[in-house]
């Protein structure tokens, strides 16, 4: 996998989300999963306003091999979906750290992240 499926600045979850240090704080899912998925073809986001707790479920993506389910790296409040995604999920497939973000969080708490390095090495890239 290239050296750019793992941005250096980004942290990353064991699960495959990621999550950049913004205020409020973007999350998507890493190329790594994008890949593995393959064509993805439905995406379900929490509404505005929703609370997420880190390591908790938070929304479903589908693609046509299988259903994932999206694990909160952080503990917040949904403040922006991308509803360009939902409208177009084959977005997050092939740019799963631009425009294919998911959803946009007010931080309370960070959960377990990883460096860049850290999930290389766990995904072994």
């Amino acid at each position: 996998m290239p050296s750019d499926a793992f941005p250096e600045n980004l942290r990353y979850t064991a699960e495959h989300e990621w999550i950049d240090d913004a205020s409020p704080a973007t999350v998507g899912i890493t190329a790594n999963a994008a890949e593995a998925l393959g064509d993805i073809v439905y995406l379900e986001l929490p509404e505005v306003g929703a609370a997420l707790t880190a390591g908790e479920v938070f929304g479903e993506i589908e693609s046509t091999k299988s259903v994932s389910e999206l694990y909160a790296p952080v503990t917040g409040t949904v403040v922006e979906i991308n509803q360009e995604a939902v409208d177009a999920p084959e977005t997050v497939g092939s740019d799963p750290y631009g425009a294919g973000w998911l959803v946009k969080v007010d931080v309370s708490e960070v959960g377990a992240v990883l460096t860049a390095e850290e999930y290389r090495a766990q995904v072994g890239g």
